[in-house]
């Protein structure tokens, strides 16, 4: 009996022996492998307590020092440079070697010929240069003449471009979903709505998407507007005797046709308002016929004289 109860005892301390065992043997590698996969700075950190806070502040030094990132400027460049050149027309050509030299295009071109007002022989060019050439080509161009003025200015259109984009995405989201509706519609009244409100959100899309092309073409390229001016007037000598002979004639032609013209008009005039032109002069005959009738000067002088 004593034997019996001795036996599942022994065999219970066993056990619990032996799974002491493994639960010590398991925390112990566990450890082990926990102190493996720490990183070296937190070793350092326990070992050396008052190393702990020089890496602390090496790491928020760090932190400070490394740079925020942001979103590159979206910026439509214009630039205005005024010029006084010897040769206005040699500058012109210099300025579309420029032109084809830093890969933009010719915008508009006006020429001014020498006024009496403005002796000097002037003209304005407008060209669109890439944003990355904006620099250099100014500079190219300040060669060419004496720089009078210059000046760049520019306008962040950023958040337009962000909103556009923002709103596009949607409306294309809303497009689908009308898309996805109108497979599903069962009736044509269904989906005649449906494609009208379809046909909307789509004419939306390419109106904002118009925009937003026209905001990035502005700036991927810059404008520049360049004012040329002959430094020395221009002193126009008298033309030759058969041009003032040939202006003279054209002169007297153009008043001549002028002239009967305006007689040509006059009787058109009096053609339409002769009736009462006719009118007109009948009234003033009878009111002489009348007055020299009725006057008593004008009657007693043809009796005096056959009284004689």
């Amino acid at each position: 009996m004593y034997a019996s109860t001795k036996l599942p005892r022994t065999s219970a301390l066993f056990v619990s022996a032996l799974l002491g065992g493994v639960i010590f043997t398991s925390c112990a590698s566990s450890e082990q492998m926990a102190n493996k996969q720490l990183p070296r700075i937190a070793a350092d950190g326990a070992e050396n307590p008052a190393s702990a806070p020089a890496s602390d502040s090496r790491m928020s030094q760090k932190a400070e020092a490394a740079p925020i990132a942001r979103s590159r400027p979206q910026l439509i460049k214009k630039a205005a440079i005024s010029l006084t050149v010897n040769s206005v027309d040699q500058t012109i050509d210099a300025v579309s070697q420029i032109i084809n030299k830093q890969q933009g295009d010719l915008i508009g071109l006006k020429q001014q010929q020498p006024k009496t007002d403005n002796p000097r022989y002037t003209a304005t060019i407008q060209l669109r240069i890439p944003e990355n050439l904006l620099e250099s080509a100014l500079e190219e161009l300040a060669k060419l003449g004496t720089v009078e003025s210059r000046n760049i200015t520019a306008e962040d259109v950023g958040d337009r471009l962000v909103d556009f984009q923002a709103r596009l995405t949607n409306l294309q989201k809303t497009e689908a979903n009308l898309q996805k509706i109108m497979d599903r519609a069962g009736s044509v009244r269904d989906v005649l709505s449906v494609a009208q409100e379809l046909s909307n959100v789509r004419e939306t899309i390419e109106q904002i998407n118009a925009q937003l092309k026209s905001l990035q073409n502005q700036v991927a390229y810059s404008t520049i507007t360049l004012n040329l001016q002959a430094a020395v007037s221009s002193t126009s000598s008298q033309p030759a005797f058969g041009l003032q002979v040939q202006e003279t004639w054209n002169k007297s032609t153009h008043s001549l046709s002028s002239f009967s013209v305006g007689l040509l008009k006059l009787g058109i005039w009096l053609i339409v308002y002769s009736p009462y032109l006719l009118i007109f002069a009948a009234l003033v005959y009878g009111f002489n016929r009348w007055r020299r009738t009725h006057s008593p000067h004008l009657t007693q002088a043809p009796e005096s004289t056959s009284s004689e």
